[in-house]
């Protein structure tokens, strides 16, 4: 088969695959999920097995272990939840007017006398965010229940996820095997090692990051709480989950951390000093103990592709998109590098001129350092 025959085989799968995810996207949520989870727990199934257990004992036991950590979660978290989010629904427009205020007395102080031509404006603009709040949040309920999340489908997460996760887990070593048979075997030593890197960058990246973004939330929740800060606990969950993206988590949980500080607690300085502090010492704990010793080096996606990533495929295919924008764009990167790689081995990296300095490089990157040939065959 030519490179042209090739090339159309392979665009004739992606295009099946886009429309296969385009058509069931709405009934995807559950299998994607499942999937998600198996590939998480896969390395601890793994440990298991080599001390001694059969692979379905070691998925009873995580699943397990797993339904009960999520069930005491649930039983622990969801009534302070539930609770913040009551108060949230009360309180926010209060909220907003100690905003204005803080922002109406900073503004005199900087501005001065100009001041003036933009109050009559902050206080329109406020006044309305605060009364128009409930609006929006509905039209962001509404936007998810249409998006897939209706109740029969939130059901279907809840009972038909962990079904999924557990035969996925079960069988996944035999899975792989099973898809490595079907690769042509002229190609196969190549997609082996672009699988490779691709899956050590959603290792690094849903295991690492996901590991990380779990602590950094128990963290934020449990300062936030400490400093005394309103909604604390929601403030740092919602940190937590955002800095599974680099960067957008913590800017946006001390951004809106220290707006509800501000409005909490101002002109008082030692409160906001706390939240900061604790944003603070998060990102010290991310930056030099967590990050440098669960994720390492192995992500490898840079955060602006990775946050328009999300972006496209939310927009595209909605929440399912959403939880394959990251598997997604780890192949994108991989399958880039290693095109780039391949352009610049070939004739048309280095011209019509440089054709034999072209064949010496290629000759001396493909040449194992004993002389006897390149690494695949």
């Amino acid at each position: 088969m030519n490179y042209e025959r090739q090339a159309i085989a392979w665009t004739v799968i992606l295009a099946l695959v886009i429309v296969f995810v385009s058509i069931f996207r709405g009934i995807l949520l559950p299998f994607i999920a499942g999937l998600g989870i198996a590939f998480f727990l896969d390395p601890i199934a793994d440990r298991l097995e080599r001390i001694g257990l059969s692979r379905v004992f070691a998925t009873l036991v995580i699943v397990i272990i797993t339904g009960l950590i999520a069930s005491a979660a649930l039983v622990f978290l969801m009534p302070l939840i539930v609770s913040q989010l009551r108060e949230l629904a009360v309180g926010l427009p209060d909220q907003f007017q100690a905003l204005r205020m803080f922002l109406e007395e900073i503004g005199r102080q900087w501005l001065g006398d100009n001041f003036a031509t933009i109050e009559t404006a902050l206080r329109s603009e406020i006044t309305e965010l605060s009364k128009t709040w409930t609006s929006a949040l509905a039209s962001i309920l509404q936007t998810v229940w249409s998006g897939g999340l209706a109740v029969v489908n939130f059901l279907a997460l809840l009972i038909i996820t962990p079904v999924v996760a557990f035969y996925m887990l079960l069988d996944w070593d035999r899975m792989i095997d099973r898809v490595d048979s079907w690769l042509p075997r002229d190609h196969a030593p190549t997609i082996r090692r672009l699988a490779g890197e691709i899956n050590e960058v959603l290792a690094g990246f849903i295991r690492g990051q996901g590991t990380v973004a779990f602590l950094l939330g128990v963290i934020y929740a449990i300062g936030l709480t400490w400093a005394g800060l309103k909604y604390g606990l929601l403030i740092g969950l919602m940190t937590g989950v955002l800095s599974f993206v680099p960067f957008v988590g913590t800017v946006t949980g001390f951004v809106t951390a220290m707006a509800f500080a501000l409005a909490q607690y101002w002109p008082e300085y030692i409160p906001l000093l706390k939240v900061a502090g604790v944003f603070a010492v998060g990102q010290l704990l991310e930056g030099n103990v967590l990050s440098p010793n669960i994720v390492g080096q192995r992500i490898r996606l840079h955060p602006v592709w990775l946050i328009f990533s999300l972006f496209a495929f939310s927009y595209l295919f909605g929440i399912v998109g959403l939880l394959i924008a990251v598997p997604v764009a780890a192949a994108i990167g991989v399958l880039a590098r290693f095109t780039i790689g391949e352009y610049r081995k070939s004739a048309l990296y280095f011209g019509s001129s440089g054709a034999a300095a072209a064949d010496d490089e290629v000759s001396l990157i493909e040449e194992a350092p004993d002389g006897s040939g390149g690494a695949e065959r």
